[in-house]
């Protein structure tokens, strides 16, 4: 749809025509404010719009009137609850998954303030007519409009405040609270279809989050469909885990808690507010303060679930390409790992150890795997884990359909009949939203496993991965579920509210199955939705392997460690080739730089279109092991650092902005970050070998070299030789490294670990 620079249009989404049978209903001052049983209600008035571009009332039509529910709890978060749809208020669902922390305080409504029992302010609602100097009739007064401001904090300083954002009275640009009416076919009257919510923002506001966004560090002035989607590689607008939650830079979070497909505008269609939409008609945001990102963090987990510790095994390095197709090329490539010391914990079986290339059956190929148990116990005998590919629909041809069709295990077709209760929603497929949209084959994919249906969910647990795990398998990679069969019917929901939060029942299962039978809890996951932190880990999909592959992959990275998740890894070095997708050969230099990356990454994974072993790039391979052995050098840090992520708000992977709110510089920063508390990282990515690097306020220390600079200021054009990458420490950091060499996490004795102290004597650390 082109442009319009009308509101109603470009972000309620009208038809441009006018001609559909819609209605814009916008929010008016208060007309009721009670308390109820420690909540405060506020019942809010709306008024329909006339349907043409700019707004009027539409006063031949009564008001509508829906209640705005606000509640308190410590800390420092504020829900705001609004239904047109009759939906329920719940602390516990999918995504909900309150802390112990988390405490339910009464409000009550003293003059013009709402305020919790523990004494802190929590809201004002400003009931005042405006001040007029009236000498013109020329336009229409304003509607009128609910004036909310929330301290979630009890910062007065920065209240946010409900937007109603306008030009002129008829020229509104975003609504404070509002909902649309659609009339169906089958019945003459409307109902609510769609929600909006906004808040006003200054005019030098940052935002940062919303899922894995490849984009820049601050996202001001961008607009966001929160609809999850095969991203397709790491530069463009397309999003594997889309998440509905921000960070201010005036130190606020927003989680809006849904699953339906939503829209967020960050200071875009009008810089003077960020806009939230809704398809759905019911409105429930989490509005947390706090005064640095961790506490705010902190307090979205608290809300959805905190992330859980990774085995010691996954921190090592994961060795993978798409495909091995047999046990013979397997234990070739780990046979030589091992014999040239190239230190290394976990085997990848990528798409090919089915019967047929991608046809997921849950089986070993029994020709080119023979004894899979023998096999998986040599690997293990060797020190590797090994983790299998698969995803989660059912194509035709493979042995599990029939049961799959006959038990409605899998999605069926809308004219179906499905088992008691399912949704018959009558939806129209589209050929970008289907599971099979770009599994690189030519598999017709006849179904999506329904996890909304308990027996389905036991299937694929117990009968397809229980198995396996038992046979020795140590993880599942959950590819895919960004995408479900969009014209189907599922048990519990329609397609359209499940296809968000399909990522987080999917993850779920396989993790619990995994954690049960092995012990360890860990997936290797694509796509994503809020709670989907609480099964790690996830890696940032199919990005180029090219130097804006790489970059793309750190924005992603970066924003989704603001979006509440820990652990976060991607494919070194970059998962697919240019121009040709399967066919061009690597860049050495690409090769080594994400290397020097990965390292510093939570979780570490050579993956791709084709050769991905070191010894296949002999004039690199040399500097390819001494980093290796340096990851493993740093393993005591990194499960250090691990299990603080597991009980804060912080990531392994770090936007600058996190240790520096108060410099402006670092919330426009997205190719440094920190990795874990105490290492500053600086990758190089181009193949002229320089970068501009820039140190925040303070003394830092070049972490191999010993050298000192002062921070709060750019060091501009600095030459960095292939074999190296800037990475600086504080003085004073106590830094855990293991001080022996090894083949794997197996042979590690963690009380073996010591620490360094960045001392003034402190001359480097060799990458030997």
């Amino acid at each position: 749809m082109k442009q319009t620079n009308y509101h109603l249009f470009d972000f309620m989404d009208f038809d441009p025509s006018l001609q559909k049978d819609e209605s814009l209903w916008k929010a008016y001052a208060p007309s009721n404010i009670e308390e109820r049983n420690g909540d405060i209600i506020v019942t809010i008035p709306y008024q329909e719009q006339l349907h043409q571009e700019d707004m009027a009332p539409n006063t031949s039509v009564a008001e509508q009137c829906y209640d705005l529910i606000i509640r308190f709890y410590e800390p420092n978060i504020i829900r705001l609850f609004t239904t047109m749809s009759g939906d329920k208020m719940t602390e516990t669902d999918d995504m909900l998954q309150f802390s112990p922390e988390v405490k339910r305080i009464p409000l009550r409504y003293v003059g013009s303030d709402i305020v919790a029992t523990n004494g802190k302010k929590v809201a004002t609602i400003d009931l005042n007519e405006p001040v007029l100097d009236h000498w013109s009739d020329l336009l229409p007064p304003p509607q009128p409009a609910p004036f909310i401001t929330f301290y979630p904090d009890g910062d007065e300083t920065k209240g946010i405040a409900l937007s109603d954002d306008h030009f002129s009275p008829p020229r509104y640009d975003a609504l404070p609270l509002g909902f649309c009416t659609v009339c169906c076919d089958s019945v003459e009257a409307q109902h609510p279809e769609r929600a909006t919510i906004s808040f006003r923002c200054q005019a030098d506001e940052c935002f940062v989050g919303t899922g894995e966004r490849f984009r820049k560090m601050d996202l001001s002035g961008q607009t966001f469909q929160l609809k999850n989607q095969d991203g397709q590689g790491v530069n463009n607008r397309r999003c594997y885990k889309n998440i509905p939650f921000f960070i201010s830079s005036r130190m606020y979070g927003a989680f809006y808690h849904t699953s339906d497909y939503c829209k967020l505008s960050m200071a875009d269609h009008s810089t003077r507010s960020i806009q939230f939409l809704n398809d759905h008609a019911t409105l429930d945001v989490f509005l947390i303060g706090g005064q640095t990102p961790e506490e705010i963090l902190r307090g979205y987990r608290m809300l959805t679930g905190f992330p859980q510790m990774p085995p010691l095994w996954s921190f090592g390095i994961w060795m993978s390409r798409m495909t091995y197709f047999s046990a013979d090329e397997v234990d070739d490539i780990c046979n030589r790992l091992r014999r040239e010391h190239y230190p290394c914990d976990v085997i990848h079986l990528d798409t090919g150890w089915f019967r047929t290339d991608w046809l997921c059956e849950w089986k070993f190929n029994p020709e080119l795997f023979p004894d899979p148990k023998g096999f998986i116990k040599r690997l293990a005998d060797n020190g590797f884990k090994v983790s299998l590919w698969q995803l989660p629909y059912v194509a035709q041809g493979a042995e599990q359909l029939d049961e799959a069709k006959a038990n409605h295990y899998i999605s069926q077709p809308a004219t179906h009949t499905a088992p008691e209760g399912a949704s018959t929603a009558d939806v129209s497929s589209s050929g970008d939203e289907g599971g099979a949209s770009s599994n690189f084959s030519a598999l017709d994919y006849a179904g999506t496993i329904d996890f909304t249906y308990d027996k389905a969910t036991d299937w694929y647990k117990n009968q397809l991965l229980k198995p396996l795990l038992e046979m020795g398998v140590k993880c599942i990679k959950t590819d895919f579920g960004e995408n479900i069969h969009m014209d189907h019917q599922y048990h519990a929901m329609t397609p359209e509210r499940l296809n968000n939060i399909y990522a987080l029942l999917y993850q779920r299962a396989a993790y619990e199955v995994t954690k049960e039978v092995t012990g360890d809890g860990i997936v290797w996951a694509r796509s994503a939705w809020a709670g989907c932190q609480r099964y790690p880990l996830h890696w940032g999909g199919d990005s180029a392997s090219t130097w804006d592959g790489m970059a793309g992959s750190l924005k992603g990275g970066l924003h989704f460690g603001l979006s509440g998740f820990a652990f976060w890894s991607h494919d070194v070095p970059g998962f697919h080739s240019t121009p040709d997708f399967m066919n061009s050969p690597l860049d050495p230099k690409v090769y080594v730089r994400w290397t020097q990356f990965g390292v510093f990454s939570s979780h570490m994974r050579y993956h791709g279109t084709c050769k991905r072993e070191p010894w296949h790039y002999p004039e690199i391979a040399p500097i390819v092991k001494r980093w290796w052995k340096l990851r493993y050098r740093l393993i005591p840090y990194i499960i250090e650092q691990g299990e603080l992520s597991c009980r804060s708000g912080y990531p392994m992977l770090r936007a600058l902005l996190f240790h520096h709110p108060h410099d402006r510089q670092c919330w426009h920063i997205d190719d440094e970050y920190y990795f874990g508390t105490d290492f500053l990282v600086c990758p190089v990515m181009n193949s002229q070998s320089r970068r501009d690097i820039y140190l925040p306020e303070g003394l830092w220390v070049n972490f191999f070299t010993g050298q000192r600079l002062h921070g709060g200021r750019w060091y501009y054009d600095v030459d960095v030789p292939l074999d190296q990458m800037p990475v600086f420490v504080r003085p004073g950091a106590l830094i855990k490294l293991y001080p022996d060499d090894v083949e794997s996490t197996d042979e590690m004795d963690m009380a073996k670990a010591v620490t360094i102290e960045i001392t003034k004597e402190y001359k480097g650390i060799e990458i030997s």
